[in-house]
């Protein structure tokens, strides 16, 4: 019955029917305009028209602190709020003045309470607008962008209602231009868009040059910078929606303003647990980038609260990737640094009444809706001579836990802000044998040192409320959380977990494997930390959970190492060619340029004699139809020489496989061009070359239903082929680990660690984009 009475009142409200059905499924919004419309008609003494009723539901879904309601619906009901602009300007006031009491005068004058805008300032400011785009309505017509006219009017005229100003634009542009003709119904011809894959319509924007679409891609500081995120300024945090506000909340955001002089603060919070991913990288970008972009600082602090799984490998690891990325912490902090502060505040949890000690197991913890802890309710004195016990090591693991006292989105019921752990800590040795967990350190860490944006993914939104009660609980400044979407690769695992079981498979060497997405294996298969930032940006600052083709990063290793990454030649299935006219008596030198597109670069010297390795792909004794290179009767270039070489002997060994090639040499400029240039070596360093696929079969290999039998199933077992003896061109000689090169016509390669003196070893990075048709 109630449920029919509500529908009935929203109904009457102006909602349509499927409307308030779908209202009434939200309890919250439900209530509160129940509560709302109420409110109004007693106030009204008569029915709600449809204008008060629209506005009376933009209040109840838009309006985040329910003290204000009555405030708010009594303005909207004595007409004094009539319009959208007002209501908006309305919430935005309460919003930014949570406590009491609000100063009327103020509100009603930043609201336009008792402005009244005539049909005359409407019919002005159109005029106005239109005289200022008159020649290009007279070209284009109606297919203007009729809503730059109002826009420019609203502007003009702040309080005026929209629709009047939209009847009035509707009639000034019939009178100039007259009836709409058949032209003019034609619809307006499409900007063809980017592909998906291209762009992300938050890191793009299209311009139109020459009648064709270019897309402009926003660099990573453009997209984080000032307004672009709609992010609260320092000392605002008030404004944030879903922000909870208490009587202590504007003397503390004053203070933590003194202290950081309203600077922007981040913080990237990895767990010292395992090496950093390619998801990681995102994490790094947006936290470290947010705060270059707005003039702040970012801390690197370490999440060291669970000393079971803590090495000090991961801790020099992370440190040295953020460093690889091009980031500088503001400072290095450890969750541990303030285990002292953050264990008086979980006695100040107990004596408030908003923390006890539990001795349900976790087992009994685990499931769904498990039930309330019998100690809920035991004497704050009690908890905290048991909370000293469990510190003084008088409990075991798993007998006692302090637990908070609350709800949690996700339905989690008082979360766990201590255990007990008897493991000795990298930092504090033996000092400690309780810790406390993440949801009870990060927020206080994060007020500890005044983050203005704790920047997380979308998988901490359930943590959310937590987050904000428990600063609020001990009355100490409490950030904003705001959430982003995770970033995943397809044919890729990256859960710590997952990789040891790789590494105890022997699917992969380690967690530097350039197979794998952590970032130190992409840093060891040599994609530059450029392209990574570069991938970041064009992934952009997504709210929903983004799972990129490898290829889209791949592509964006080419186009920095294009730029970067010197020429060489290498050759890996060498096939020995003698050249029995060589020119000279004794090798030539050869001067190759680095960077062929841009020769001011420099050049390097290789040598060039009678005998030269080639591809063994690149002759045929019988070639198929189109093939360009080696054969008989079809002569080729060698790159950079300026010598043809043509076909005159060929020798095989006993078993028939070809041993080497005897060919006659000629001027590149005394004949007819060959078909093509194909790359050589000659006086070659041997070394082992590594070339790289993907280490899965299937896009996602832990998906169940892609890959039934787990995703050790799914290896793929080409997905490294080792060239021991592979020949590459002297002027790589003196290459370092990690150092970069281009093998002509064969892709991108970088120094393996595992180089040593006079045995170099090559990962290829990438190969080339080439033409699919290119024989």
């Amino acid at each position: 019955m109630a449920a029919l009475d509500s529908l009935s009142l929203f109904t009457g409200l102006g909602l349509s029917e499927h409307k308030a059905r779908e209202t009434l499924k939200n309890t919250a919004l439900s209530a509160q305009l129940r509560e709302a419309a109420t409110q109004a008609q007693q106030t009204l003494g008569c029915t709600i028209d449809k204008a008060t009723g629209t506005l009376l539901y933009g209040l109840a879904s838009r309006l985040r602190d329910p003290r204000r309601l009555s405030f708010l619906v009594s303005y909207i009901a004595n007409r004094k709020i009539h319009t959208e602009t007002q209501l908006s300007a309305a919430l935005e006031y309460v919003r930014s003045h949570p406590l009491d009491p609000i100063n009327t005068m103020d509100f009603e004058q930043e609201c336009g309470v008792g402005i009244v805008v005539t049909p005359e300032q409407i019919e002005e400011a159109v005029e106005a607008a239109i005289n200022r785009h008159r020649p290009q309505l007279l070209v284009e017509r109606y297919h203007f962008n009729m809503g730059l006219l109002m826009g420019e009017a609203r502007a003009a005229l702040k309080w005026a209602d929209g629709k009047m100003i939209k009847h009035e634009v509707d009639m000034q542009v019939l009178h100039l231009l007259g009836p709409k003709t058949e032209t003019d119904l034609e619809k307006k011809p499409k900007v063809a868009k980017a592909r998906p894959e291209e762009t992300d319509r938050r890191t793009a924007k299209d311009v139109v040059e020459n009648g064709e679409a270019v897309v402009q891609t926003l660099s990573l500081m453009e997209q984080l910078r000032g307004e672009a995120l709609k992010f609260h300024k320092p000392g605002e945090n008030y404004k944030t929606p879903g922000y909870v506000t208490t009587p202590h909340t504007m003397d503390l955001l004053k203070q933590h303003l003194e202290i950081t002089g309203g600077q922007v603060r981040t913080r990237f919070p990895p767990e010292p647990n395992g090496i950093l991913h390619i998801g990681h990288a995102k994490a790094i970008n947006f936290n470290f980038g947010y705060a270059k972009a707005n003039n702040g600082i970012c801390f690197l602090r370490f999440d060291d609260t669970n000393p079971e799984k803590e090495e000090a490998k991961f801790f020099t690891a992370i440190c040295d990737m953020v460093a690889w990325l091009g980031y500088t912490p503001y400072k290095v902090t450890y969750a541990s640094n303030y285990f002292d502060q953050l264990y008086a505040w979980a006695e100040e949890l107990i004596r408030r009444g908003q923390a006890y000690v539990c001795h349900q197991r976790g087992e009994e913890l685990k499931g769904h809706n498990p039930l309330p802890s019998p100690w809920r309710d035991r004497p704050t004195e009690e908890s905290l001579l048991l909370f000293e016990a469990m510190r003084k090591g008088k409990f075991a693991e798993g007998e006692a836990t302090l637990r908070m006292k609350l709800v949690m989105e996700d339905g989690k019921m008082d979360p766990v802000a201590y255990r007990v752990k008897y493991t000795p800590h990298h930092r504090t040795g033996d000092t400690w044998c309780i810790y406390p967990t993440y949801d009870y350190t990060h927020c206080l860490c994060d007020s500890i040192e005044h983050i203005t944006h704790s920047l997380c993914t979308k998988e901490f939104q359930a943590r959310r409320s937590s987050y904000f009660w428990l600063c609020n609980a001990l009355d100490v400044y409490c950030p904003v959380q705001w959430e982003y979407g995770r970033l995943n690769l397809h044919y890729a695992v990256v859960s710590k977990r997952k990789i040891l079981q790789l590494v105890a498979a022997g699917a992969v060497r380690d967690w530097d494997d350039p197979r794998l997405f952590t970032l130190t294996a992409l840093r060891r298969r040599g994609f530059p930390p450029e392209a990574i930032n570069n991938f970041c940006a064009r992934v952009g600052v997504t709210v929903a959970q983004t799972t990129m083709e490898p290829h889209l990063l791949e592509a964006c290793v080419r186009d920095v190492l294009n730029d970067t990454a010197p020429r060489a030649m290498a050759v890996l299935e060498p096939l020995q060619v003698v050249i029995t006219n060589f020119p000279a008596a004794k090798s030539l030198d050869i001067q190759v340029p680095s960077f062929p597109a841009d020769e001011t670069k420099g050049f390097h010297q290789i040598p060039f004699g009678p005998i030269v390795f080639i591809e063994r792909t690149d002759f045929r004794e019988e070639p198929e139809p189109g093939y360009k290179r080696l054969a008989w009767g079809q002569p080729v270039g060698l790159r950079h020489t300026g010598y043809i070489i043509e076909l005159q002997h060929v020798v095989k060994g006993p078993s028939g496989c070809v041993e080497r090639l005897e060919v006659t040499c000629r001027r590149a400029d005394a004949g007819e061009k060959p078909k093509a240039f194909i790359h050589w070596v000659s006086q070659p360093l041997t070394c082992e070359i590594r070339l790289y696929e993907r280490l899965f079969q299937h896009k996602n290999p832990e998906d169940p239903a892609e890959v039934p039998g787990g995703f050790l199933s799914d290896l793929n077992p080409a997905s490294l082929q080792v060239v021991e003896a592979a020949l590459v061109d002297c002027s790589v000689a003196l290459a370092k680990p990690f150092d970069k090169f281009q093998f002509e016509r064969l892709g991108y390669f970088s120094v393996d660690p595992d180089s040593r003196q006079g045995q170099l070893v090559f990962n290829r990075t990438v190969t080339l984009k080439e033409d699919p048709g290119k024989v």
